[in-house]
């Protein structure tokens, strides 16, 4: 009987050792470890985030730097130095998940804006846990250089969670720009036609090259293909605020009827409050 007993612990011990090595593994490679919430984890997270049921939780995610802050003002019809708007830099300014009502009370909405990944404060395998995103109702992946495996490890996850999300790559009028210097463009010499002809270029390319990279990363990840949203904040700010469609749109128009879609399907919202 003592002598089953040392076999069964040792072999308890063997198993628990390799189930270790494994993790150890996998966190070298970067593969995150799947940890799902307790039922009192969900509950303390949706008290932090005051969580209500009537509303709808959008969450701006993403690495630090790729401009969550500046994305949630404009979607709030805010410049960013407007009184109310969520504080922006250069360096990474939000270190709490912050809570931004929407200023327009017929729509039903709250914007998160969450700490951004990558930092030493933020780890990357750990950043989709210690936010507390399982709760959100929606979370939106954004992203400015490039597609990281921060971006692919939130998606996973919300795969998981079966967390609608929707991938958004900002700063696309910077973007657009450096393509174009690339090109040639010197705006000192250049002529209006000569700067129409290669902005037309240079945007066309970035477009291209940003859909296909997105791609290429998903299948890779052996996630499904999904859109990529390409948006310029200043162009979703007159979008909101001015209700105006700007000559330079790409597709901030599809994005916010594609979120307000979502939250009235979601939340079962009248038509008329998201007109």
């Amino acid at each position: 009987m003592a002598e089953r007993a040392s076999r069964d612990a040792a072999e308890k011990a063997r198993i628990a050792k390799e189930a270790q090595e494994e993790m150890e593994a996998n966190l070298r490679k970067g593969v995150q470890p799947i940890i799902i919430p307790t039922p009192e984890e969900v509950a303390a997270a949706k008290l932090k985030v005051q969580y209500q049921d009537h509303l709808f939780h959008f969450a701006v995610a993403g690495v630090s730097g790729s401009g969550k802050s500046s994305l949630i003002n404009a979607f709030r019809g805010l410049r960013n130095k407007d009184v109310g708007a969520a504080p922006t830099g250069i360096v990474e300014m939000t270190s709490t998940v912050d809570r931004y009502p929407d200023p327009n009370p017929r729509n039903p909405f709250v914007w998160y804006d969450i700490p951004g990944a990558g930092t030493l404060q933020q780890s990357d395998w750990l950043y989709f846990n210690s936010q507390g995103l399982f709760v959100f109702d929606c979370i939106i992946v954004l992203f400015d250089v490039r597609f990281t495996t921060t971006d692919i490890a939130i998606l996973k996850n919300c795969q998981r969670f079966q967390i609608p999300t929707y991938i958004v790559r900002s700063k696309a009028d910077a973007h657009i720009r450096n393509i174009m210097r690339d090109l040639g463009y010197e705006s000192g010499s250049d002529g209006r036609a000569r700067r129409a002809e290669l902005y037309s270029a240079a945007r066309e390319q970035y477009i291209k090259e940003t859909r296909v990279t997105v791609q290429r990363n998903l299948q890779e990840a052996d996630l499904p293909d999904q859109k990529v949203y390409i948006v310029c904040n200043t162009t979703v700010l007159s979008t909101v605020k001015d209700r105006s469609l700007s000559p330079k749109t790409i597709d901030e128009l599809d994005l916010m009827k594609d979120l307000l879609e979502e939250a009235r399907s979601r939340r079962c919202v009248p038509q008329r409050i998201l007109q």
